[in-house]
């Protein structure tokens, strides 16, 4: 698999101890890893339940093998795997939160355009959560922003505003553009694009997260389509 990143990952199993982090960080610094991403995790089932579960993503260490070998020495460390880097996997995410009949046709332009996308080589996934409660979608749009490989949030319901508004100035400030369907309430006004069409905003979204299409929201950012 091309790797046009230039990032490395590792999976690591290990017993959930005390500076476990702290120990896998040293040896990854000593050897000239540098990590640019991590996730840890409990195991919640299986015949590992109850371990530590972390990957990394870094820029390639000085001896790969050396780091392996010295990740393997740690005392809690069970096992430790090579792995591709997420954005190789999974690549790009297309966001799309809101009520559930919108979500689903959303999703239904935004999965059909990713599939001829990534039938030609390009990593683009599509995450979904129907959500109901200006609180409750608020906060889903702020951690947004807090996610990895994020290109694009869709916002898909039939009446958002208020607290859902000011998190989308925050999301888009953290360099993340909305796309809004046409609805009522405040956040049509506060979104980078508002699509009428549900699946056409998915397809719009989709568009804009490749690296091959000649459309992006900057092109008509502001506009009501």
């Amino acid at each position: 698999m091309d790797n046009p990143t230039g990032l490395h990952a590792l999976s690591i199993l290990s017993e959930n101890r005390h500076g476990l982090l702290r120990d896998v960080a040293l040896v990854m610094a000593n050897c000239g890893a540098n990590i640019v991403s991590t996730q840890q995790s409990i195991i919640q089932s299986g015949p590992n339940k109850g371990r530590s579960s972390l990957f990394f993503e870094y820029e390639k260490a000085d001896d790969e093998e050396l780091l392996l070998a010295g990740l393997r020495s740690i005392p809690a460390v069970i096992d430790v795997e090579s792995n591709p880097p997420f954005s190789l996997v999974y690549g790009k995410r297309v966001l799309i939160f809101g009520g559930g009949a919108q979500v689903a046709q959303v999703a239904l332009g935004a999965v059909n355009e990713a599939d001829r996308h990534n039938i030609r080589g390009e990593r683009i996934s599509v995450d979904t959560i129907p959500l109901v409660g200006e609180q409750e979608l608020a906060t889903a749009v702020d951690a947004a922003s807090h996610l990895a490989r994020v290109a694009v949030l869709v916002l898909a319901g039939s009446i958002m505003g208020g607290k859902i508004s000011k998190a989308v100035d925050r999301v888009r400030e953290a360099g993340i553009p909305v796309i809004s369907l046409s609805m009522v309430g405040s956040v049509p006004d506060h979104a980078d694009l508002v699509v009428t069409d549900p699946i056409q905003a998915g397809v719009f979204a989709v568009m804009h997260a490749s690296s091959k299409a000649v459309f992006t929201i900057d092109r008509v950012r502001g506009k009501r389509l």
